[in-house]
């Protein structure tokens, strides 16, 4: 009990230092902006397409496996979109010599392929235990 108390406070420490570090750059406006697309982009586009997803997925007899290679997609291109979105080419090019989206293509590919494959095995171990 006495952890989870030290947590929260730890929580709302770090908040409090962030909004004065937000009020003191002039950035307030900027934040505000960011927090609204946010909620905008969860809200009205991201939220929206993962349960239309799930309802699709919810017919599939091997959903489990495809919702795996799902989330770990998502996952790899959440992490992958702010170099996805960025104009132009980086500031420092030694940080990231290598062609961003392409790379994250071929991770696609290696996600869709183990999952493909996957479901495949699985198959063939039903039919095995079947037979």
């Amino acid at each position: 009990m006495v952890g989870r108390y030290a947590l929260g406070a730890l929580g709302v420490g770090l908040m409090g230092l962030g909004a004065v570090l937000v009020v003191r750059t002039g950035t307030v406006g900027e934040v505000l902006l960011w927090l609204a697309g946010a909620i905008v982009l969860h809200d009205g586009l991201i939220a929206p397409l993962v349960l239309g997803v799930g309802l699709l997925l919810a017919a599939l007899p091997a959903r489990g496996v495809v919702r795996g290679g799902l989330i770990v997609a998502g996952s790899l291109t959440l992490i992958a979109l702010p170099l996805l979105l960025r104009p132009g080419s980086a500031p420092n090019p030694t940080a990231l010599p290598l062609d961003y989206l392409r790379n994250w293509l071929v991770l696609m590919g290696v996600v869709a392929v183990g999952t493909g494959a996957l479901l495949g095995v699985r198959r063939l171990a039903q039919r095995r235990r079947r037979s």
